[in-house]
């Protein structure tokens, strides 16, 4: 079953707006998206409604192997981003990079 919600946390909420964040980082509970299908997207925190995305892809990852091309991606740097990775998914080595672009309204 293809998930049609997605959740970011607060802080990339901007990133996501303007275009910056074109990314997000996964563990396998949260793989499950379709390519071109279009997901709605909420804060973590209290579930607000945002944007909707279009997902461009889903591909498998390893903590081990995300670069500085993803961080570009995630606009942050590349220590951030594993620090980030870390925090949310600790001792998680297997991850999925979904990409997407924002919907215009």
């Amino acid at each position: 079953m293809s998930l049609s919600e997605i959740t970011f946390f607060e802080r990339f909420e901007t990133d996501i707006l303007l275009g910056n964040k074109t990314i997000t980082i996964r563990d396998e509970s949260e793989n499950d998206y379709t390519p071109n299908s279009i997901v709605q997207v909420s804060t973590y925190e209290n579930g607000r409604w945002f944007c909707a995305l279009k997902i461009k892809s889903v591909k498998a990852i390893r903590f081990s192997e995300l670069s500085n091309f993803h961080a570009q991606q995630e606009n942050m740097t590349l220590s951030e981003l594993k620090d980030i990775i870390h925090d949310i998914y600790p001792n998680v080595e297997n991850l999925y990079v979904i990409s997407f672009e924002l919907i215009k309204s």
